[in-house]
């Protein structure tokens, strides 16, 4: 057997990075593409490998030379490589694929070491390697029968989004068999290129050979094997993610700060959102208007403040709606004055917004870091802050203390002259949660120098369309805030959720009460695993002490390693020390029930 890697293209969209260099050049995480694939080729039983070069083939001959790890290499140039597409390519290796059964492999892939195996030792002749349609993938589709024949090839202009639970993607590692190159794939290709031309692609041939008899080439699906396919700069920095080094990996996936559809796979328990209200039907009235949305202007901040209003019963002068809770908060850090008192562990993105020298900083000394609003008032009264930040529920901890008692420290920072800022971003997960809130206009003028911040992506499991409000009878504070942000810092989705959210409120309250029992069973079943001691909450997630022989670290790494589950390991927070906890978000009964499965196979 021998391999054939298509390495002739130029790379355009990757920009800068294939100026100097060809694709297959790139380097993923230090490493080119051409050294991993001919590592993983080189402990295969192949006779050679041919490399068909057109775009900087002098650079690549050079660098790999005629062997590689006594692997032979031979090369084949592709002199008009920019006029051509990969059809032409390979016809430029049609003699050399009926000498010998072939692996073609195209050269901007990455994939884990086991694809070479799987195929290699594939009992079919004549084989593709496919995986499932992801939201990822780009290019060639096929369609394949319950034995694994390939029906149809799919053209990107035959593509059909209502069908892509019938597709599966080409990972564009292909296994041909002399024989097949040589009565069936050679001639169709002459034929197909002398029709139509060289600026074409190797599948379009295989297509047609699938139409006639589908039992020519065999699909391998492959199942949870790692694979990439660098195009451009985002494929090249998931991929980066994706084939991390151990030390490198929690950095990689937590420096993306949330976009992780582009790994449908994983498992995300970082990221703290209402698993159950996307579940309402103003999912379905959003998605019903999307085109819509999509191409008109949002309105200004008028009328979306009047609309926040409308939804949280807050008198339109102490409410400003913002892309996010995240721009408010930076917003509202850079306006105010003197010091700011803070309880670690916490949320940093509010101290990360002040100056080291400005923070007062509360640490409850117990191992659950439980505090109560008597604590905060005994600590900031001998350690003095014109603003006290109080998180509740808060984070990671989930310590929460309850409205009456939020109201008397409201009440003495009143009397003290200390602004207090209220963070009720998880208050719709704690238990009687109606009756928790301070979006009041009566609480809100009874202790005028308060703010009450709450981001709607959290409670509401609308990450994706950016919101959160500020809410304050401190107009003054309001009104800069308004001045501080955008016109436009509210998007027409974000815009028109706030507009129909009011029908769905009954959905809300049942995807708030439902989660509240989940949240009950999740605990439960989390307590049952030996290695880990779970700190009661009121938000939705948990913190977690992890045991020997464990530490957060490791056990994060495994789990992310072994069953593609991403969790926040918090030891290095502020207010930690380096101790041991994580934090682990609550999601839906199916994805909470994977979570414990997974943690009780590392008891085994």
């Amino acid at each position: 057997m021998q391999a054939i890697i298509l390495a002739a293209g130029m790379g355009k969209r990757l920009g800068e990075l294939t100026k100097g260099n060809t694709k297959c050049m790139v380097k993923v995480n230090g490493v080119t593409l051409i050294d991993r694939v001919m590592k993983q080729l080189s402990k295969q039983p192949l006779e050679k490998v041919i490399i068909v070069v057109g775009y900087k083939g002098r650079e690549v001959k050079e660098y790999l030379g005629n062997q590689y790890e006594g692997l032979s290499i031979q090369y084949i140039e592709n002199p008009i490589y920019d006029k051509t597409n990969n059809i032409y390519s390979l016809s430029l290796a049609k003699e050399e694929m009926q000498k010998d059964d072939t692996l073609l492999i195209e050269s901007d892939l990455i994939f884990e070491d086991s694809l070479f195996p799987l195929i290699i030792n594939n009992a079919n002749p004549n084989v593709a390697l496919v995986a499932k349609y992801e939201t990822w993938m780009d290019g060639t589709m096929v369609c394949i029968d319950e034995d694994n024949n390939i029906v149809n090839f799919v053209p990107k202009a035959a593509f059909h989004y209502e069908d892509t639970d019938k597709y599966y993607k080409t990972v564009n590692i292909y296994k041909f068999s002399k024989e097949f190159s040589k009565t069936k794939y050679v001639p169709f290709l002459d034929a197909y290129s002398k029709a139509v031309g060289n600026n074409e692609y190797y599948e379009n041939v295989l297509r047609i050979i699938s139409f006639l008899n589908s039992k020519d080439l065999k699909a391998l699906p492959i199942t949870n094997e790692k694979w990439y396919e660098i195009d451009d700069k985002q494929d090249l920095d998931i991929a980066e993610a994706l084939f991390a080094e151990e030390e490198d990996i929690l950095r990689k996936f937590y420096g993306r700060f949330g976009g992780y559809w582009r790994f449908p796979k994983m498992l995300d328990f970082c990221y703290l959102v209402n698993p159950y209200f996307s579940r309402s039907k103003i999912v379905d009235e959003m998605q019903a208007n999307f085109r819509t949305l999509l191409s008109e202007y949002p309105s200004g901040m008028k009328v979306n403040t009047l609309l926040a209003s409308k939804c949280w019963g807050v008198k339109e002068d102490y409410i400003v709606p913002g892309n996010g809770a995240a721009e408010l908060i930076k917003a509202l850090m850079e306006i105010l004055p003197g010091t700011l008192g803070i309880t670690r562990p916490t949320f940093e993105e509010y101290p990360n917004r002040r100056e080291r020298e400005s923070l007062v900083t509360f640490i409850p000394q117990n191992n659950e870091y439980r505090y109560t609003a008597h604590d905060l008032m005994d600590f900031f009264g001998k350690n003095p802050a014109d603003n006290i930040l109080l998180i509740n529920p808060d984070n990671p901890s989930g310590n929460f203390i309850p409205m009456k008692d939020i109201c008397l420290l409201a009440d003495w920072c009143e009397k003290k002259n200390i602004r207090l800022i209220v963070d009720e971003s998880f208050v719709d997960f704690s238990i009687d949660w109606e009756n928790n809130t301070l979006l009041h206009n009566d609480i809100l003028e009874n202790y005028p120098h308060m703010l009450v911040m709450k981001s709607i992506s959290k409670s509401y499991g609308v990450p994706g369309i950016r919101l959160g409000i500020l809410c304050s009878a401190d107009v003054d504070v309001i009104s800069q805030i308004k001045k501080k942000v955008s016109i436009w810092n509210i998007n027409s989705f974000c815009e028109f959720f706030m507009q129909i959210y009011t029908k769905y409120e009954k959905d809300y309250k049942n995807a708030c009460d439902k989660f509240i029992k989940e949240r009950e069973d999740f605990e439960k079943k989390l307590r049952q695993i030996s290695f880990l001691r779970v700190i009661p909450s009121q938000a939705n997630y948990f913190l977690v002490e992890v045991l020997p022989p464990f530490t957060a670290n490791g056990l994060v790494l495994k789990m992310l390693k072994e069953f593609n589950i991403l969790m926040r390991d918090c030891s290095g927070k502020g207010g930690f020390d380096g101790k041991q906890y994580m934090r682990i978000a609550v999601r839906d009964h199916k994805d909470n029930a994977k979570l414990v499965e997974s943690l009780k196979q590392l008891e085994r």
